[in-house]
Parts: C-alpha cells; sequence; structure tokens
C-alpha cells in the first residue's frame, strides 16, 4: 500500500511539474481544459513517455 501511495504521489508532483511547465510557455496559449484533455487521452503510461507525449502537446500549442 505504501508503494502505491508512492506512486500516486510521484505522479501527481510530475503532473504539476509539467502543468508549471506548460504554463510558462505557452502563457496565453495555455489551456487547462485541453493540457487535461491531453494528459488523460492516452491512459496509463510510464512518465518519461507521458513527459516526451506532453512535450510535442506543448510544441503543437505554440
Amino acid at each position: 500500500m505504501a508503494s502505491e501511495a508512492l506512486s500516486y504521489k510521484v505522479g501527481q508532483l510530475k503532473i504539476s511539474e509539467l502543468r508549471a511547465r506548460y504554463e510558462k510557455q505557452l502563457g496565453k496559449k495555455f489551456s487547462l481544459k485541453a493540457f487535461h484533455d491531453e494528459l488523460l487521452a492516452g491512459g496509463s503510461m510510464p512518465l518519461a513517455v507521458l513527459e516526451r507525449k506532453m512535450d510535442a502537446w506543448a510544441a503543437r500549442q505554440r
């Protein structure tokens, strides 16, 4: 149970980090709805894969 809680916390921290990064990069072009839609679109995946996917999303938003 502790390792599951740790996994959730690590995921939460990564998502918060990505959100802050893209809010800063995109400024007024950042859409929280679009961010969440993209974040959830792929289902469960390793965090490194998620970060690459979200980096590509952010690049398309510019």
